[in-house]
């Protein structure tokens, strides 16, 4: 997009005119159906057909999107191949992509206000979150990978063939090729930009199939990646349902896929790609447990474990969503967490009170509100919560619940085993520090943990003791580009972020040459 604004009046606050610039941009961007991306054209779905795509804070459309199916992922794997084997991509140099990925930073934090406006209003988040998170994390993203291809380097090996040959082995990492990446409704933009920029850092190109629920931000994204030079055919986008997810997982000349999502649709992206034994990476569901020991302050876990399971509406995979609190301070605490709930301000995510905002569809509203009232019916104590709030017009039709606590919750409730995805905390009583990690690691999932203690010592050894990917002492939920990401058991396949990444997108190749 390329809209200009006049000049703002005196006595504007210039943020305050950028701002408006942006909303304006962004109703520019809803009032037309948006298309594909393919081979660097805009392009509709084969078929012809679109969906809507709807603000979770009314429940109202948005605009309609291109619906994609196995015929849209055939055009833009075959554009993703062309431009793999095309020199300009392939041939770039290590330092031209680098400077390339910078500039897409750049972009996208220019158009930032636009980015977060667009993402709010399609996810339902807050805008603040938005701002800070799903577009911060994307800027970071691409200045963080920016700087590896020009660090990737092979090795030479001291061998020794049989015969006394005198022989040169050396390696080279080289790009896997066309990869699928599969993308999250929780996090769009971030979630597109966590695969993207390291695939990209890598060599390789690229079909992106955003969530059906928010794809808005993400072919906002494409659009910045087309105007930041990028080779026509190295990104692809591919706007759709189940249909277009599973064609892609399938598709015989795609080398790999990435994926993040529920547990039980990477077991159907593991049984689609085995057609071709594509290489797959899966970062899967949680069920993280936060666990508070007897030393720590109330007050302040309170706050943070509200934080850890109300953030983003309680859609992350990694939310404390079970609080092991001990005996001796279990009432505080909990009373402390079912107050801290009580005061989160509800609204649309373009209100800059708003704390937290919608779910982001009705059906996932009804998933989420099934699981409250089957911890009602199992026998947990509801603390707070497990309501539809009451929201003035238009409001009333979004797809907001209140923050939910349930104190004395059992072990082998649905609640406390089963991932909900949503802002509804299970809290549980320990004593015994060897049964908190027995209880701790009871789950299929194993993707991320929380320690609350002034007894680091203590808290060093229950870590090494957690079946989990992340482990946070006295934090939660941070992340950093530099840092490894992923989960033990069905919490997924391989890690994001930090240089492990960079293994899921290239292949090693061994070279011997014969020097007599």
């Amino acid at each position: 997009m390329h809209d200009t604004a006049p000049p703002p009046a005196p006595g504007t606050d210039p943020a305050e005119a950028h701002l408006a610039e942006a909303r304006g941009k962004v109703q520019r961007y809803l009032s037309a159906p948006r298309t594909m991306l393919v081979g660097g054209a805009w392009v509709p779905a084969v078929s012809g057909r679109t969906f809507d795509t709807l603000d979770p804070a009314t429940g109202t459309v948005l605009t309609q999107v291109s619906d994609g199916d196995a015929a849209d992922i055939d055009r833009a794997v075959a554009a993703a191949r062309r431009a793999f084997q095309d020199s300009r991509w392939r041939r770039m140099s290590p330092m031209d992509r680098g400077l390339l990925l910078h500039r897409i930073a750049d972009l996208i934090e220019a158009n930032a206000d636009e980015l977060a406006l667009l993402e709010s209003r399609d996810n339902g988040k807050p805008v603040s979150v938005a701002r800070a998170v799903d577009v911060g994390t994307s800027v970071k993203l691409f200045r963080y990978f920016a700087g590896w291809p020009s660090k990737i380097e092979g090795s030479t090996i001291p061998v020794s063939p049989r015969g006394g040959m005198r022989v040169l082995n050396y390696t080279t990492h080289q790009p896997v090729g066309v990869v699928g990446l599969i993308v999250p409704w929780n996090f769009p933009m971030s979630m597109a930009c966590w695969k993207l920029a390291p695939a990209l850092a890598m060599g390789c190109t690229v079909v992106l199939k955003p969530a059906a629920e928010t794809p808005l931000s993400t072919l906002r994204l494409a659009e910045i990646l087309t105007e930041s030079g990028l080779p026509d055919g190295v990104v692809n986008v591919v706007t759709g349902g189940a249909a277009a997810g599973a064609a892609l997982a399938a598709h015989d000349d795609v080398d790999k896929i990435a994926f993040t999502g529920s547990t039980e649709t990477g077991r159907a992206v593991i049984r689609a790609a085995a057609g071709n034994l594509k290489k797959v990476s899966l970062e899967l569901g949680g069920k993280s447990p936060n666990i508070v020991l007897p030393d720590a302050d109330p007050q302040s876990v309170a706050e943070a474990a509200a934080q850890a399971i109300f953030f983003n509406q309680g859609q992350v995979c990694t939310a404390g969503s079970r609080l092991y609190v001990h005996d001796a301070i279990y009432d505080d605490v909990v009373d402390a967490v079912a107050e801290q709930a009580r005061k989160i301000v509800i609204g649309p995510g373009s209100d800059p009170a708003t704390e937290m905002g919608p779910l982001v569809s009705a059906r996932h509203h009804d998933t989420v509100s099934s699981y409250i009232e089957s911890g009602r019916q199992q026998g947990a104590r509801l603390a707070t919560g497990g309501r539809r709030p009451e929201l003035a017009s238009p409001y009333d039709g979004g797809y907001f619940l209140e923050p939910t606590v349930f104190a004395e919750a059992g072990q082998g409730m649905r609640i406390v085993q089963e991932e909900i995805f949503g802002p509804v905390l299970a809290a549980l009583r320990w004593s015994d520090v060897d049964d908190l990690v027995t209880k701790a690691n009871d789950t299929p999932f194993g993707l991320s943990a929380g320690i609350w203690t002034s007894d680091l010592g203590h808290a060093h050894r229950i870590a090494d003791d957690l079946q989990a990917g992340t482990v946070w002492i006295n934090c939660f939920n941070v992340t950093d580009p530099a840092s490894p990401f992923g989960g033990f058991k069905q919490s997924g396949w391989g890690r994001e972020m930090g240089r492990k990444v960079l293994d899921l997108y290239t292949e090693v190749k061994s070279v011997w040459v014969n020097l007599d």
